[in-house]
């Protein structure tokens, strides 16, 4: 039996298999000018139409920070502030995602440990565009519990 006072508000059964919220989202030029203009990052391959068409990608492409942010709404909506405290990602980007896309962000448990008390919740993390093409996949650790009785 585990004490889920421990582990503030989760959404998710913790278990491995356990499949997290999945999340789908139109990526809109306008967010990534909001985005541009909250990070600093003005670089015209994600704002300029124009500018960008003569680039090798084509057309603006979304801020990579931009599309973590859309995974961590996955995993702050399936591990509350456990994840925003102690959660870790590693991730490669595979294919830009571009105005228009819809992403589909879905995530997996794939491993539980307990280490001084707490659990350490391992899960795969894979955003795709609505052609199936991989556009980020990562590997998500967080720590939940705070050395309570968590067994």
């Amino acid at each position: 039996l585990v004490n889920m006072a421990c582990f503030g508000l989760i959404s998710v059964e913790l278990d491995e298999g356990v499949e997290l919220p999945p999340l789908q989202i139109v990526v809109m030029q306008a967010n990534i000018n909001k985005y541009a203009d909250a990070s600093g990052d003005h670089n015209p391959i994600h704002i300029d139409q124009e500018f960008a068409s003569k680039t090798p990608a084509k057309g603006t492409i979304a801020h990579g920070m931009l599309v973590l942010a859309y995974i961590s709404q996955v995993l702050t909506s399936a591990f509350g502030v456990s994840w925003v405290s102690a959660g870790k990602i590693d991730v490669r980007f595979k294919t830009p995602a571009r105005p228009g896309d819809t992403l589909s962000i879905s995530g997996k448990i794939i491993r539980i440990e307990n280490s001084d008390g707490r659990k350490i919740v391992h899960c795969d993390i894979t955003c795709t565009n609505q052609g199936d093409e991989v556009v980020v996949l990562g590997n998500v650790e967080v720590k939940i519990g705070d050395n309570q009785d968590c067994s």
